[in-house]
This record gives structure tokens, C-alpha cells and sequence, in this order.
């Protein structure tokens, strides 16, 4: 069945937990709210939702170079406490992240991370497009948001298919990690770096 955006707002009004999850949730439960929310308690997503408010002054910064020595990455990913930060569960968390990095070079953590001249120019670019195949005007603003979503599943750490599970998404191994260590975690910042890439000169160089 099709799930309103309306209903998808209201579970994650009612629960803290992220859209994705709440929509999944509501599919799996067929609409029904009550549903909804067991579903997501049972899968732990409740208990990580009410930890994400929690502030994260531990962590780490790790590197990951890629076999080869042609891709490397930087990576702060924050936690509670440095106890947490310590086990197993987190370090493993943390080298995975950077290897999603590695391999589908994302853009960005988050969507809200994405600069407002990279969002307007892809909305031109989409309408543009969309123009051009012959697309009715009251059309375009509702293909332009689905490309736009799209363009945030491909560029956003947190948004991606996650490479060893394509049916989830980075999103949901963080959650998992929050569930299982009973912290919140932040994944701060990242850079990548691939051999020959070149970057633009400022202006006063």
C-alpha cells in the first residue's frame, strides 16, 4: 500500500525515529501506527532514537587506506565516552564507515550538509531535463524533489545502500551500533583522498 508522507511524519513525531525507518515500519505494518511503533522497538530502533539527542564529546579519528595505496580516508566518528570508543563494536562501526567511504564516495555525511549552490544547481539541472523530455509543468516540482532524494541516497554517507548490505542503509548500522553499545554516535566528518585527483587553485594563488 502507499505510504503518506503525513503518516510518515506522524510516527516520526510520535517515535524520534529517522523517516527511513518509519516508513519501513509503516510498510511492513501495512499503515497501522500501533504496529509501527512495535516494529520499531522491536528492532531496537526506539532505543537508539532516544539516544541521539545525547551529547558526543568522545570518539575517534581513524584512517583506512584501500589495498593498492591509491584511496585513503580520514574519518571522526563521536561517541559518549571514551570507554565506548575503546570496544570492539565501535572500532569495527568506524572502519566500516570508512570503507563505504572508499568505495562509493560520497559527497557528504548528511543532507543538511549539502551546500545551498549545489542543491540550487541540481534543482535547475532537473528541471531543465525535465523540461525537455516534455514534462508538464505541474509536474516538475514533485520530479524534481524525487530526483533530488535520489541524488541524496547516492551522495550522502547516511542516505547510501550500505556495501555490505544493500538492503540497508548506512543510516541503519549506525542505529544498530547505538542499539548494541548504548550510546549515541555521531559520525562528525570525513575526507577522501584518491591519487592523481587535482583541485582547483584559489583565486589568490
Amino acid at each position: 500500500m502507499e505510504i503518506s508522507a503525513k503518516l510518515v511524519k506522524e510516527l516520526r513525531d510520535r517515535t524520534g525515529a529517522g523517516m527511513m525507518d518509519c516508513k519501513k515500519a509503516l510498510e511492513e505494518t501495512r499503515g497501522d501506527m500501533e504496529a509501527a511503533v512495535d516494529f520499531l522497538r522491536k528492532k531496537g530502533i526506539l532505543k537508539a532514537a532516544k539516544k541521539t539527542g545525547r551529547a558526543t564529546r568522545e570518539g575517534v579519528v581513524a584512517s583506512y587506506i584501500h589495498p593498492g595505496g591509491k584511496i585513503g580516508v580520514l574519518i571522526e566518528v563521536n561517541c559518549e565516552t571514551d570507554f565506548a570508543a575503546r570496544t570492539d563494536r565501535f572500532q569495527d562501526l568506524v572502519k566500516n564507515l570508512a570503507m563505504q567511504i572508499a568505495a562509493a564516495n560520497p559527497l557528504c555525511v548528511r543532507r543538511e550538509d549539502v551546500s545551498p549552490e549545489v542543491l540550487e544547481r541540481e534543482r535547475q539541472i532537473y528541471k531543465s531535463q525535465a523540461l525537455e523530455s516534455g514534462k508538464p509543468e505541474k509536474m516538475l516540482d514533485k520530479i524534481t524533489e524525487g530526483k533530488l532524494n535520489k541524488f541524496y541516497a547516492e551522495n550522502c554517507l547516511l542516505e547510501q545502500n550500505y556495501i555490505r548490505d544493500p538492503d540497508k542503509k548506512v543510516e541503519d548500522i549506525v542505529k544498530e551500533a547505538i542499539a548494541e553499545i548504548g550510546e549515541n554516535i555521531l559520525v562528525s566528518r570525513f575526507a577522501r583522498f584518491q591519487l592523481g585527483e587535482t583541485y582547483k587553485e584559489s583565486p589568490e594563488d
